[in-house]
């Protein structure tokens, strides 16, 4: 009754509005080469960071339906970390012009004549293949006439105006329309997706596996659970992820199961047959996410290639993939699927290569080359945690010597009325 979606639970207001103090750290790769990279060289990383970003969650628009399900919008709002921060949102970094990198790609199979008045255009503009921008115009965008000039080369190639910003829609918005069971009447599906705006499956993948909306909305899941697997739908992934089990611990004294990433999660589909709906693709541990991304050629994997193909982290120079490091992890308390301590990190890839009749790409040989990685972190303390400890551990624990004491005083007692029974006959 406790972890229903149910106003008058004990966990509801941990729902609506979830105290835990989340931080979002960003790490950037730094091309420390980019007139050699545009000679066909290795490119060079360096990782700056992190810049650190206290996190808000709230929910709105909630809304119950007869069915036992609920909707709402959850909002995410951002602040720079100074004192938490290596950095300021005020450097430099020189990075791929994303922009142009990722439209010269796309543009790729386009006429010849088409491709030389963007070259020329671009030239116009000044634009090059590596620009050198702060890590808040990276983020949260900055304006650039290449929009416009491609919106009118190429219309439609990228369907937006204004700024452009790796997390430029990040701040200040929600992540679609979920509607999940209350578990009111069947606990085990309670935080289960019903629909994610108003979509039973999406429709960016090749097979319907792939496009299924599976699990939870990442928050929390159904109690008593078993130590197997656990499901959640990313809108930043565009997908369904699974997690599987790895160990039982405990967090503070809660006891806990840890669920990390199978090595299977971004295979390839001939590493992982399941997972070829999510293609084309290239090396295993990297997704091709250009379906959800405008078809612009962006991939998701671990940070630091973790858990992908060598060739991919041989390809660049700077990185240093480990396990402490780069992998995430979800540790849950089993009796009632809230999640105790968490670390969900994912790198950004931008494919970049020479594109015939696009002068600025030089001779760049084809690499995916890692953009930045990021990490979400929170973790359960302070009064909640106090709350959970008592409620879940403690009184429990007292519970259970209770009753032990009580059947420990007890055996006597039964062998004493029964000889006084059986002395009376």
């Amino acid at each position: 009754q406790n972890v229903r979606i149910d106003p008058n639970s004990i966990s509801f207001s941990m729902w609506k509005d979830i105290p835990v103090p989340f931080y979002m750290s960003v790490y950037f790769f730094e091309v420390l080469n980019p007139k050699q990279v545009l000679q066909g060289a290795k490119p060079m990383l360096s990782q700056r960071g992190p810049y650190v970003y206290r996190e808000f969650r709230y929910k709105s628009n909630i809304t119950f339906h007869d069915n036992d399900t609920v909707s709402f919008l959850e909002y995410r709002k951002l602040f720079f970390q100074p004192d938490l921060s290596n950095g300021t949102e005020d450097e430099y970094i020189v990075v791929p012009n994303i922009l142009m990198m990722g439209a010269a790609v796309m543009m790729e199979k386009l006429p010849n004549f088409v491709k030389i008045l963007v070259s020329g255009a671009l030239a116009g503009l000044k634009q090059e293949a590596f620009m050198n921008r702060t890590v808040g115009e990276i983020m949260w965008g900055y304006e650039d006439p290449l929009i416009d000039t491609l919106n009118t080369f190429v219309p439609g190639l990228i369907p937006f105006k204004g700024k452009f910003g790796l997390f430029v829609q990040l701040n200040n918005s929600d992540s679609g329309l979920f509607t999940v069971n209350t578990g009111m009447k069947d606990i085990s599906r309670v935080h289960v997706v019903d629909t994610w705006n108003g979509l039973k499956k999406v429709n960016y993948w090749r097979s319907n596996e792939c496009n299924m909306i599976n699990g939870t909305s990442g928050e929390m899941w159904p109690p008593f659970m078993s130590p197997t697997s656990l499901e959640f739908y990313s809108p930043d992934a565009c997908r369904s992820l699974t997690l599987v089990y790895e160990q039982s611990g405990d967090f503070k004294g809660v006891p806990t199961y840890r669920f990390v990433a199978p090595k299977t999660l971004f295979a390839n589909g001939t590493d992982y047959p399941p997972n070829e709906g999510f293609c084309p693709c290239l090396q295993s541990g990297i997704q091709n996410v250009s379906t959800c991304r405008l078809n612009a050629p962006m991939f998701l994997s671990h940070p630091h290639f973790y858990n992908a193909d060598p060739a991919l982290v041989n390809a660049v120079g700077g990185l240093h993939p480990n396990k402490d490091q780069h992998a995430l992890f979800l540790d849950m308390h089993p009796m009632t699927g809230i999640p105790m301590n968490c670390s969900i990190k994912l790198q950004l890839n931008l494919y970049i290569k020479q594109v015939s009749g696009i002068t600025q790409t030089g001779k760049i040989k084809p690499v995916v080359l890692p953009l930045l990685w990021f990490a979400e972190s929170g973790s359960i303390e302070g009064s909640v945690l106090n709350q959970f400890y008592t409620n879940l551990v403690l009184i429990p624990s007292l519970l259970e010597y209770l009753q032990y004491i009580i059947l420990g005083l007890s055996v006597p007692l039964i062998v004493s009325a029964a000889v006084l029974m059986a002395t009376s006959r």
